[in-house]
């Protein structure tokens, strides 16, 4: 009995803390969508509208009802998820640091490590690393961000020779990717790695040693105000190796939970 009890108890603050959630979610997006309630409702109205109209031309209203109850609730909840994630995109765009909280949502099978170079202007190159090989994906001034990039490359290329090295610039204009094109851009690179090989290039590179290992901080965004320390790089002249410092994360939004 007080198993069960304590079960119940915790389905229930899980469900309390789903909701939560969902309200957090809902009044972020309002803030750049305002019309995500009325799209929403009007979404399942419509579909349990439809189904229950055919329930009725086929002498079944009861069970196309019930049917279109469900379906109206997974169709909210997939025109509210999708709405939800581009007003996340569209409050991270800009932000330094927002390629890295993308990066941390690619999927199982990547490893992200964030800010694995950065210079004085807090152009950054962030690294993830999965059966596509190595992915640098730099945010910044592209014409700052190019040669931390290459020589982001050379490096990977030193340290693993057999493993192919892409690099994606995050931005709007040409050659770049938008920030929410950049996980189905890497999602779509053709795996040539298998999954020991990736964990070998992963030792590889926890063996090489980045300042991240050393100097655990928040994922995110990082303010703009955040300065760098005088005395130039930490590691070499190719820049400055290290986290950013977390401002928004993915679970500040409730986008993808």
């Amino acid at each position: 009995m007080a198993r069960k009890a304590n079960t119940e108890g915790a389905d229930s603050a899980e469900n309390a803390g789903r909701l939560k959630q969902i309200a957090l979610t809902y009044k972020m997006t309002r803030r750049t969508d305002s019309k995500i309630g009325l799209v929403v409702a009007g979404v399942g109205i419509v579909t349990f509208g439809v189904l229950l109209a055919v329930g009725f031309l086929i002498d079944h209203p009861v069970y196309l009802g019930i049917l279109g109850f469900v379906l109206a609730l997974l169709a909210m909840a997939i025109v509210f998820g999708r709405r939800a994630e581009r007003a996340a995109f569209g409050q991270m765009e800009g932000q330094p640091g927002a390629a890295a909280a993308v990066l941390d949502r690619v999927g199982r099978g990547w490893t992200t490590t964030p800010a694995v170079a950065m210079n004085r202007s807090q152009d950054v190159v962030h690294r993830a690393v999965g059966k596509a090989g190595i992915v640098l994906v730099g945010e910044g001034n592209p014409n700052r961000v190019k040669p931390l990039l290459a020589a982001e490359k050379k490096k990977m290329a030193r340290i693993l020779v057999d493993v192919p090295v892409h690099d994606i610039i995050v931005g709007n204009d040409e050659g770049q990717v938008p920030l929410k094109k950049v996980r189905s851009k890497m999602l779509k690179l053709p795996r040539v790695l298998t999954g020991p090989q990736v964990t070998a290039a992963n030792d590889r590179l926890r063996a090489m040693g980045d300042l991240m290992s050393n100097m655990p901080l928040p994922k995110g965004p990082m303010p703009k105000g955040t300065r760098m320390p005088r005395g130039g790089s930490v590691e070499g002249r190719g820049g400055v190796h290290g986290p950013t410092v977390g401002v928004n994360r993915w679970s500040d939004y409730g986008v993808f939970h």
